[in-house]
């Protein structure tokens, strides 16, 4: 059965790094990483959450595509509403496949850490919206956000032992 693989988390987490290494050492799996499709959008640059509010459904259509050619799609996105999760979950379950939300989680001044030493297209977003403040909120967010179905994966440590809880949670 295929599986959207949802890896939610902070900004400086390593959800696209992780989204990207999982795809390349899986044939046929879509890394829909929807911060790279909102440059596809004219205008992001000076509007990004409205770029956002357009690509979320097109991504989600593009999922859906995916799924039911029966093949898997990760999505790296962070969401921190109950709401949008149904919608990814009802994406999942209307292609026939499985939903997995993995929330990644590290401490702030790692995420940040990290966040600084990137070079990612949205990090203007992140500082105008105030940069280390926004990161330390979004994680406070995400972690009232956590719900039972959700897998919480520590992501303090190194990427490579990121991506190994993440394949054993998979397996």
């Amino acid at each position: 059965m295929p599986r959207l693989i949802h890896l939610n988390g902070p900004t400086g987490v390593g959800k696209s790094t992780l989204a990207a290494r999982y795809a390349a050492a899986h044939p046929k799996t879509l890394n829909l990483d929807a911060d790279e499709i909102v440059r596809l959008v004219g205008g992001w640059r000076e509007d990004f959450h409205g770029a956002v509010e357009l690509v979320r459904p097109l991504a989600l259509t593009m999922a859906a595509t995916h799924l039911a050619s029966g093949n898997d799609v990760v999505m790296p996105q962070l969401i921190m509403r109950h709401g949008e999760r149904d919608r990814f979950a009802a994406v999942a379950e209307s292609a026939g496949a499985d939903y997995l939300e993995f929330v990644l989680l590290a401490p702030p001044e790692t995420a940040i850490s990290r966040y600084r030493r990137r070079e990612h297209h949205i990090d203007h977003v992140v500082e105008a919206l105030g940069g280390p403040q926004v990161i330390r909120h979004s994680h406070d967010r995400i972690t009232a956000y956590l719900t039972p179905a959700a897998t919480v994966i520590d992501a303090a440590g190194d990427v490579d032992l990121t991506y190994r809880a993440l394949i054993t949670e998979l397996d």
